[in-house]
C-alpha cells in the first residue's frame, strides 16, 4: 500500500482535498537507497489559523498539520526517519502512531533532520505519522515548509555514519589548527545532520559542528556535500565539495585566515546565555565555551538571567581559556526592561529584579554590584507587556522617557542579532537621539545567544578599543574604561571606522578651520558585501555614497575608504558613520529574520556602526548636546515664538526638535501656523517632533483604555 500524505485543516478543506489528490497520484513507495522508503516526496506549507508571518509564503497554507498514513510491518529494532524542514520558529511535534519521535529543530535554515524510530513503534498494517504545531490559547502562527520524508530500516547511528570524515581547520598564516565553525550542506545547499555528538571539543547541532581544537571527526550518509569552515566575522570562509561512498573514510583540510584589520580592538559579546544557567535555549555552558572560541569572541560577558556566573572554570576545563577572557555579568531581567551589567564581583549579591521603575532598579544594581557598565537590552521588544522604547513609554525623537525616568544606563543595544528588528535603523536612531538629549550612552552590538547554532554567539558584537594581543588575558578594567568612554565600533557583518584628525569614536576634536575632513573605512571579510556608507551629524544624514564590489586596489578586509569634507558646523555636534550591505543567506552566517516583526515584508541587511565622535565647534573645550543648546535658546526667548524661530535659524534639525519639545512643555504649540512660514529645516524639525509626540499620545490613550 502506498504512503498517503494528507494535509489536514479544519478551515481549509480545499487545500486538504488538493493534498489528498496529490497523495493518490503517488503510485507506491519510492526508494533512494536499499532499505529506505519514501513516505512523502513533496514539501508542504503548514500554518495554524492566523495571519501569515512573511510575504515570501503564500497567503493560504496547504494545511495546519501534515498527516501521512502508510502500511508497514511491526519492527522490534530501531529505524530512522529523515525529513526536510524550513523556517521553523515555534514548537512542532513529530509523532508516529501517537508516540513522539521528537520536535522539529527551531531554526529558520533549510535543513535535513533525522529522528530515531524506536523498536515497537511501527505496527502491522496502517501507520500514522503526524507533524503539528504545539498549540495553546496564545499560540503564534508559524509558516513552515516540511516534507521529503523517508523511513530508513537502519538505526540512526548507522544511517548517519555510513561514511566518515576527518576534518582539520588550519590557520592559513601559521598552519596551526584553529577553533572554527563547520557547516555541512548537501548538494542542494541544505544543512545536513552529521553523525556526531557534542563532547569535550565539539558542540554539534543539525548541519553545524563547532570545534575548539580545529579538528572534527563525524559521519555522514553517503552522498555529495560541501563543507564550510569559518571563525566569525574577522576570518575568511573556506569550503570544499566532495562525494563519499558507503563505508568510505576521507580526510580533508580547510584553511582560513584573519582578513578584517581589527588590531587594537577587542571583540566583545555583551549578551551571552546558556541553557545551563538561563534555563532555555539549547547551549550548555560547556558547549558555550567551544562556540565562543570558535566564533572569535575575545571578551564574552556571561549574562544569564538574574544570576552571576563565572565562566573561567568552564573555559579552563574545555582548554579554551587562551582564546578569550570571560567576564561575570548578569542580565537583570525585570518587568520594565532587561539590563546587562558587568563586570560583577564574584562575591557580589544578585540584584533584586522585582523593581517596577528604572530609578529603583538601577539604584539596586549599583548598591548590589557597583557594576560600571549597565546596558539597556532590546529596547524595542515587548517583554512582560512592556516595550521600553515603545511610544507609550518613550518619546524617541528627543530621547526622553515619558515617566520622567532618567537614562542612567550607559549603553544600549543597537543590534541584537538574536532579536533583530524589521527596521534595523530604528535602534540606531534611538541611540543618536539619546546623545542629542545629552545622555552619555555607548552603542552596543550583541548576540543574545541562547543556542549553539540557531542564533549563534558573536554574530552581533562590539569592538572595544583595547590591547588585544593576548586574548586570554584582556585587561578588563581598560576595556570597561574604553566602553564607558564610547571608544567602540558595532558590527553586524561590517565595521564602519570613523576618524577626524586622527581621533575616532568616543573622542572629541576641536574644530579650528572652516572645514572638517572626515575619514571613513568600511571593513569586512570577503564573504560579506557592502553597498552603502552614510555619515550622520546629530542623528541627521548629511552624506552617503554607494559602494561597488570588486575594488581590488583596497587592502584585504577593506570594502571602501574615503574622505568627506564638510563645513564646520556653528555648534557642537556628534558624527556617526554607518555602513550597510545585503544580508547573508548562507547558513554558515545567516542573518536572522526579525524577532518581533512589524511587517510581513523584510529586507535582510548587515551593517557596521561607529561610535560617536564629537566636534567641539564652539571652542569651549566641552561637548554640548542639542538639548543644552535648545535649553539656552528657550530660556533666552521667554516664550516668544517669532524670536525662537529666528534664533533657531542658525541651528540644525536636532536642536530644532529639542526646542520644539521644550516650547510645547512651556505651553506653546508645535503646529502654530507661524512655524509653517519658517524655513524648511525649522518646519521639518517641528513636524518630526509633532508627529512623534502625537504617536505617544495615541499609544498612551490606547494603553489606558485596555
Amino acid at each position: 500500500m502506498p504512503a498517503r500524505p494528507r494535509c489536514f485543516s479544519r478551515l481549509r478543506s480545499g487545500s486538504a482535498l488538493l493534498c489528498a489528490i496529490v497523495a493518490l497520484l503517488l503510485t507506491g513507495p519510492r526508494t533512494s537507497l536499499a532499505g529506505s522508503r519514501v513516505l512523502d516526496a513533496d514539501r508542504h506549507h503548514l500554518r495554524i489559523e492566523g495571519p501569515r508571518e512573511w510575504s515570501t509564503f503564500p497567503e493560504t497554507p496547504d494545511a495546519d498539520r501534515l498527516e501521512i498514513t502508510f502500511a508497514a510491518n511491526a519492527r522490534s529494532t530501531e529505524q530512522s526517519l529523515r525529513l526536510y524542514q524550513e523556517d521553523v520558529k515555534q514548537s512542532w511535534r513529530v509523532t508516529l502512531n501517537g508516540t513522539e519521535l521528537g520536535r522539529l529543530t527551531r531554526d529558520e535554515n533549510r535543513m535535513v533532520v533525522w529522528f530515531p524510530v524506536p523498536g515497537g513503534t511501527l505496527v502491522d498494517g496502517e501507520n500514522r505519522l503526524v507533524i503539528e504545531q504545539q498549540t495553546s490559547r496564545r499560540s503564534t502562527p508559524d509558516d513552515i515548509r516540511v516534507g521529503e520524508i523517508v523511513l530508513d530500516d537502519r538505526p540512526l547511528s548507522e544511517t548517519l555514519n555510513e561514511s566518515t570524515i576527518e576534518l582539520t581547520v588550519h590557520d592559513g598564516d601559521d598552519g596551526k589548527p584553529l577553533p572554527a565553525r563547520i557547516t555541512i550542506h548537501d548538494e542542494r545547499g541544505v544543512l545536513q545532520t552529521a553523525g556526531a555528538t557534542s563532547n569535550d571539543h565539539l558542540a554539534v547541532r543539525a548541519g553545524t559542528i563547532y570545534t575548539s581544537t580545529g579538528t572534527a571527526r563525524f559521519g555522514l550518509p553517503a552522498g555529495t556535500y560541501r563543507i564550510f569552515a569559518g571563525r566569525g566575522f574577522e576570518y575568511s570562509l573556506a569550503s570544499q565539495e566532495f562525494n563519499v561512498q558507503p563505508g568510505e573514510s576521507i580526510e580533508r583540510t580547510l584553511r582560513i585566515r584573519r582578513e578584517v584589520p581589527t588590531e587594537g580592538y577587542v571583540a566583545c559579546d555583551t549578551h551571552v546565555h546558556t541553557l545551563t544557567h538561563s534555563g532555555h535555549g539549547d547551549a550548555t555552558v560547556q558547549e558555550r565555551m567551544i562556540t565562543i572560541a570558535a566564533e572569535g569572541i575575545e571578551l564574552p560577558i556571561a549574562t544569564d538571567h538574574n544570576v552571576q556566573i563565572d565562566h573561567r572554570p568552564f573555559a579552563r576545563e574545555r582548554g579554551v581559556d587562551r582564546y578569550f577572557t570571560p567576564v561575570i555579568g548578569n542580565e537583570v531581567t525585570t518587568k520594565v526592561g532587561h539590563f546587562n551589567i558587568f563586570p560583577v564581583p564574584a562575591d557580589a549579591p544578585v540584584p533584586d529584579h522585582t523593581g517596577e521603575n528604572w530609578p529603583d532598579i538601577l539604584a539596586e544594581i549599583q548598591q548590589a554590584t557597583a557594576s560600571p557598565v549597565v546596558i539597556l537590552n532590546h529596547a524595542r521588544d515587548l517583554h512582560s507587556g512592556v516595550r521600553p522604547f515603545g511610544p507609550a513609554r518613550h518619546l524617541d525623537v528627543v530621547g526622553e522617557n515619558l515617566s520622567g525616568w532618567p537614562i542612567d544606563f550607559n549603553g544600549m543595544e543597537v543590534i541584537n542579532s538574536g532579536a533583530t528588528q524589521t527596521d534595523p535603523m530604528q535602534l540606531l536612531e534611538d541611540w543618536m537621539a539619546l546623545l542629542n538629549r545629552g545622555w552619555s550612552v555607548t552603542p552596543v552590538g550583541s548576540s543574545d545567544s541562547h543556542d549553539v547554532a540557531r542564533h549563534f554567539v558573536g554574530q552581533g558584537r562590539t569592538y572595544i578599543r583595547c590591547d588585544d594581543t593576548t586574548p586570554g588575558q584582556i585587561d578588563v578594567d581598560a576595556a570597561v574604561d574604553s566602553f564607558r568612554a564610547g571608544r567602540v565600533m558595532v558590527s553586524y557583518g561590517l565595521l564602519a571606522e570613523l576618524t577626524v584628525d586622527g581621533r575616532s569614536s568616543g573622542e572629541t576634536v576641536t574644530a579650528t578651520g572652516d572645514e572638517i575632513d572626515v575619514d571613513i573605512r568600511v571593513l569586512g571579510p570577503h564573504w560579506v558585501q557592502a553597498d552603502r556608507v552614510e555619515l550622520f551629524m546629530n542623528g541627521v544624514k548629511i552624506r552617503e555614497t554607494a559602494i561597488s564590489a570588486g575594488d581590488n586596489s583596497l587592502p584585504t578586509g577593506v570594502k571602501w575608504q574615503g574622505r568627506w569634507t564638510i563645513p564646520r558646523p556653528p555648534h557642537d555636534v556628534h558624527l556617526v558613520a554607518i555602513a550597510w550591505g545585503p544580508g547573508i543567506d548562507g547558513s554558515y552566517w545567516k542573518t536572522a529574520k526579525p524577532y518581533q516583526p512589524t511587517s510581513q515584508d523584510w529586507q535582510p541587511r548587515v551593517f557596521g556602526c561607529s561610535g560617536a565622535l564629537w566636534i567641539d565647534a564652539d571652542g569651549d573645550g566641552s561637548r554640548t548636546s542639542a538639548r543644552t543648546y535648545a535649553e539656552r535658546i528657550i530660556e533666552d526667548v521667554q516664550g516668544d515664538l517669532p524670536a525662537l524661530l529666528e534664533r533657531l535659524a542658525d541651528y540644525d534639525e536636532a536642536i530644532v526638535i529639542q526646542a520644539a519639545h521644550l516650547h510645547r512643555l512651556a505651553g506653546g504649540s508645535p503646529i502654530d501656523p507661524r512655524v509653517q512660514a519658517a524655513g524648511e529645516r525649522l518646519r521639518r524639525g517641528f513636524r518630526r517632533y509633532f508627529e512623534a509626540w502625537r504617536e505617544t499620545q495615541q499609544a498612551r490613550s490606547s494603553a489606558a483604555a485596555e
